[in-house]
């Protein structure tokens, strides 16, 4: 039955692993149907010419592509993608003059090059490039491939393929030749190529081509059909990034391989082995292993640096005003000069990773040593000493959190917990630091995803709140409270059943503070004692806030939260240590996973705090988990079936390293380490295509707990992943799962005899 008809209030019967019991209980939950089913933006982008907006929704388990223009941005759905089958929908990005989008449609392969197939398609999985016209009409498979590079016209899509790069025209108006379709390379070079990038006026082409040792940036034009290489050295050249004219090309520079690092690459391979390594250059020095004190230990035989010593270099060249340079034995060369370069030991500024050309700077991240926030630098395009952007105290978490005005990238706006610990903001500063950061996004929700508009009047944000799922909002630059453009929420979606979640406090058993989300039932009533849920989030470097998150399982993670307190529970979510958002010491906290399993003291802490609270049963306390947060729902059960009367491990590890030495920190630190105390029933869920948790740990888990008789309803998903790609198994999971704490938790029952 398709979800959307499911009826409000459902019956279960669980006895998944245990066809020989007696016959299972069955109980009554209300379905979570509802609380699931509002459109979920889940990715933002925006056009650099015009105000016109892209954007990627969830709706229960449609996933399709939407837009929305200036001056009244009404959404409008571009794709017709209206089944729930799985298929994932990432990589959204809208050509300059917003007039087309491309997409990709498809899981990315596993170790075995399988693109997911969740709803067991006979035929297989497809990864494919789609387009579609924001101003309607059907959209289109481009090509095969994934990571699209959009032409500023919209007219061709990039990507690479076996280490080669490959073009596909987008807007096709007569017969298709291969070439056209990215069937064959549009530039075949050797080495592994990657990492195109237009210019902005989409003549020509850069990327990097990594070689054994060392990497070239180079540069294709598009009309005479020619690769120039940029300043070509023994060295690792990467991250190029172009200048708002197109004049310029920006690239890192970092030393090339030394004699001991290197490696060969087997005969008879076409490309070469990685050498520079994923983050370009070679590692400053390896050490020399025990019984091998004949090796070399000379400078320059393991170590490496460029001419002074040094081991970062930002390159800019002239690429417009080059002139080639031609010679029987030298290709056609670019020059470039070095701007900067980082100081001899320096440990503050060791990579130039994900820069961008901004205003008049080139702007990075840097890791700062000892500091417990992440920044951003900026230097000058003409040479100059670093400055720092971002002097807020505040997580900035990845790619999606930064984004750049557009008039060239005068202004950067990033997404942050800076003076609000607990949630995420928009602010702005200006690249060449001329400034201070300030805050935009008003109000006391979360905001995230900044998408600067064209006009540079407003920026797109994706909102959420504590009583309001994802949304599509808007910012004005001047600063104020965001404005929801998309969607409407369904009178039958319970926002009125919602609780605003209190953040309390606890102290883990070694005195480490612990932030958490307190749920409580609205109907609760004084001198009532309700059984109590401790969540656990993954990653670990994952924060639950007190609204809707940002990242799709754990958005439906809160409005799982929500639902189980409308049932009436008390829900603790717990941001355990070595999760993100207060601080790196807090992120890299000792003694964790397999040395020691630290973070587990701050869910026992929580346990403790509901069982002191005057509103819960402390006889009644269950747990659950997906990924990380299945891995100590695991821990809880088997360490403390005392305190965790059941619990749901969704995709758990619980062995951390397969070794079964009983004195190794990674046996003791693992679930299985304490499995002889295993005492609580357990609902186990596991997609067999898992990319992220290898389904053996649940292979494994179940026969020690059949070897114990221990009680363990057991859900098998074939062919999906690590979170389901189904909207239907999330709904039957969840419900289930509200089944079985129903029983084992809320009503305490007995778990019957495993045979």
């Amino acid at each position: 039955m398709p979800s959307h008809v499911r009826p409000l209030f459902i019956a279960v019967t669980l006895a998944l692993s245990a066809p020989a019991m007696a016959p299972a209980q069955t109980t009554a939950v209300p379905s979570i149907d509802k609380w699931m089913a509002p459109a979920s933006p889940l990715t933002l982008v925006s056009a650099k010419r015009v105000d016109r907006l892209a954007f990627m929704v969830y709706e229960r388990g449609q996933r399709n592509v939407y837009t929305a223009a200036a001056p009244d941005f009404r959404a409008q759905r571009l794709t017709r993608f209206l089944a729930d089958d799985g298929i994932d929908l990432t990589d959204v990005k809208i050509s300059d003059n917003g007039q087309v989008v491309v997409f990709v449609r498809g899981s990315a392969p596993n170790r075995w090059g399988w693109i997911a197939n969740p709803n067991h398609d006979p035929a297989g999985g497809d990864r494919a490039i789609w387009a579609v016209r924001t101003s309607g009409g059907p959209a289109w498979r481009v090509a095969t491939g994934a990571s699209p590079e959009l032409s500023p016209d919209g007219q061709w899509v990039l990507f690479t393929r076996d280490g080669q790069i490959h073009r596909a025209r987008v807007l096709r108006t007569g017969p298709v030749s291969v070439a056209d379709s990215g069937g064959v390379p549009l530039i075949r070079l050797w080495g592994r190529n990657g990492s195109p990038r237009w210019s902005p006026d989409g003549k020509r082409i850069a990327f990097v081509s990594e070689r054994e040792h060392h990497a070239f940036v180079t540069v294709y034009d598009v009309a005479t059909r020619t690769v120039q290489y940029v300043a070509p050295s023994v060295d690792c050249d990467g991250s190029p990034s172009w200048s708002p004219d197109g004049r310029y090309l920006a690239f890192a520079r970092t030393p090339g391989t030394p004699f001991g690092l290197q490696r060969r690459t087997p005969p008879g391979n076409d490309n070469p082995a990685v050498g520079c390594g994923n983050g370009f250059g070679a590692p400053a020095s390896t050490a020399v292993t025990e019984g091998q004190s004949n090796l070399v230990r000379a400078p320059g035989f393991f170590t490496s640096s460029l001419p002074g010593g040094y081991r970062l270099a930002l390159m800019v060249a002239d690429v417009a005003g080059a002139k080639n340079i031609t010679s029987p034995l030298v290709a056609a060369q670019i020059p470039a000069r070095e701007v900067w370069h980082n100081g001899v030991g320096d440990s503050v500024f060791t990579s130039l990773a994900n820069m961008t050309w901004a205003g008049k700077s080139i702007a990075f991240p840097v890791n700062v040593p000892k500091d417990e926030w992440e920044r951003w630098y900026a230097v000058p395009a003409t040479g100059g000493s670093p400055v720092r952007l971002t002097t807020t105290d505040g997580i900035i978490e990845d790619a999606t959190s930064v984004a750049w005005s557009r008039d060239g990238g005068r202004t950067m706006y990033y997404t942050t917990n800076a003076g609000d610990i607990e949630k995420r903001h928009i602010w702005a500063v200006p690249t060449d630091g001329s400034a201070a950061p300030v805050r935009l996004s008003a109000g006391d929700g979360v905001e995230t995803y900044p998408q600067p508009l064209a006009s540079g009047k407003q920026i797109a944000v994706l909102a959420f709140g504590a009583r309001t799922p994802a949304s599509v909002a808007l910012v004005p630059t001047s600063g104020g409270a965001p404005r929801i453009i998309y969607p409407t929420l369904a009178r039958d979606f319970p926002q009125a059943a919602h609780v605003t979640p209190e953040v309390v406090k606890t102290r883990a058993e070694d005195g480490l503070e612990i932030s958490n989300q307190l749920f409580l039932p609205r109907d609760l009533k004084p001198g009532e004692k309700r059984p109590a849920i401790v969540f656990v989030h993954g990653g670990p470097r994952r924060q639950m806030l007190p609204a809707y998150h940002y990242m799709q399982f754990y958005h439906w993670s809160y409005a799982t939260n929500q639902w189980l307190a409308d049932q009436g529970y008390v829900v603790l979510s717990v941001n355990y240590r070595r999760g993100v958002g207060y601080g790196k010491s807090f992120r890299d906290a000792p003694n964790a996973r397999d040395k020691g399993n630290s973070e587990y003291l701050d869910v026992v802490a929580g346990a403790k705090y509901l069982q002191q609270r005057a509103e819960v049963d402390a006889s009644r306390i269950g747990i659950w988990g997906l990924s990380y947060g299945g891995l100590l729902a695991a821990q809880a059960l088997a360490r403390n079936s005392d305190i965790f009367v059941a619990g749901v491990d969704m995709a758990g590890v619980h062995h951390y390293d397969y070794s079964l030495d009983s004195t190794s920190s990674g046996f003791r630190s693992a679930a299985i380490g304490a499995i002889e105390q295993w005492k609580s029933p357990v609902f186990l869920v596991h997609g067999d295509d898992d990319r992220n948790v290898d389904f053996a740990q649940t292979v494994g888990l179940v026969q020690l707990l059949r070897a114990r008789n221990v009680y363990h309803e057991l859900m098998v998903v074939p062919d999906d992943l690590h979170e389901s790609m189904l909207h239907a198994n999330w709904i039957d999971t969840f419900d289930r799962m509200g089944v079985f704490l129903k029983r084992f938790v809320w009503n305490r029952e007995t778990p019957p005899a495993m045979r």
